[in-house]
């Protein structure tokens, strides 16, 4: 068993959507290479050691500059966890953008993958998104070939409920092992979903009821990209609401001695589903911001969690 095998994901992963230049099929450039290392030497400093991708990432210049950055210095890969996912098809010309989940197309997309990277094998491979023509069989077909190969240690799905993830995962023997969902102090329909319940506010909450007690039943990784929220409540705020959370998030920071960016990410990982925040940020100042939610317990009491969400929300809870 190699080190790469043995490294585990850590608390926190770095989003690499931010990597890798424009989003136009324009060639990356080195200024791109050195944001790139920039920012991964600032995720490994704070101790992250798991780098989340996609294929569609920068049309695949992200998956490309990191490729750059472990083809210089090969070594990393053994420290680290490398995650990509697959099953999204831009839109390119007159063709739309469309959901692509046959098990051919996620083998091509491997393939792809794990040239772009400079690596032999995916610790995980996550699914992108649901795809409504998506054969479980096919798929886990796939799946199950991609592991036997050595190409794929592990796979997950993003954006799923409890019951697509049952669904695939009866034909998969395989286990899934995470599932990536948009979550936040500003995204809350993951939250309020479980206690709205036979409210009049419960119509306006999309947030599939029982996928986090599913994940946390099964062994499932729940991963929050979008976990800072935008900067929403460490840089700009548009409503009252998010000014007095972001006053809110200041003060706790300043009790604690530590940056706003951990109490967001402390807000996540507070609650028992075991929520591992990812952050997309390529500022390497940002980036170490979030050093102590990488690297230790959250501190947040019960009380303070709650204010946390009772201010985001604007509202009571019911």
């Amino acid at each position: 068993m190699t080190t790469a095998e043995q490294t585990q994901p850590g608390r926190l992963l770095y989003g690499c959507m931010g990597l890798g230049g424009s989003w136009d099929h324009e060639p990356y450039t080195s200024r791109d290479i050195a944001v790139a290392e920039a920012a991964v030497e600032a995720a490994l400093d704070s101790g992250i050691n798991t780098f989340d991708h996609a294929d569609i990432y920068r049309n695949g210049k992200a998956e490309a500059v990191f490729g750059e950055i472990l083809g210089r210095a090969p070594e990393l890969r053994d420290r680290i966890v490398v995650q990509t996912k697959c099953g999204i098809r831009l839109a390119d010309g007159d063709h739309p953008g469309i959901y692509d989940l046959r098990g051919t197309t996620i083998v091509e997309r491997v393939e792809e993958s794990l040239a772009r990277l400079h690596t032999d094998v995916l610790d995980v491979l996550l699914l992108h998104r649901p795809d409504p023509l998506a054969d479980p069989d096919d798929v886990a077909e796939a799946l199950t070939s991609l592991h036997r190969q050595g190409l794929v240690r592990r796979f997950g799905v993003s954006n799923m409920s409890a019951a697509q993830i049952a669904h695939l995962q009866a034909a998969l023997e395989l286990p899934l092992v995470a599932n990536q969902l948009e979550m936040s102090l500003q995204q809350r329909d993951w939250v309020e979903a479980g206690v709205v319940v036979n409210t009049p506010q419960a119509s306006a909450v999309g947030f599939p009821l029982g996928t986090l007690e599913y994940c946390r039943a099964n062994g499932v990784q729940v991963q929050a990209w979008g976990a800072l929220a935008q900067g929403r409540y460490t840089g700009r705020q548009e409503t009252p609401d998010e000014q007095a959370t972001a006053r809110l998030v200041e003060a706790l920071a300043k009790e604690k001695d530590t940056s706003p960016e951990t109490i967001l990410l402390w807000w996540l990982q507070r609650h028992p589903a075991g929520i591992a925040p990812v952050i997309g940020t390529a500022r390497p100042e940002r980036i170490r911001a979030c050093r102590d939610a990488a690297t230790g317990e959250p501190r947040l009491s019960h009380e303070e969690w709650y204010d946390l969400w009772i201010t985001a929300r604007g509202a009571a809870l019911p």
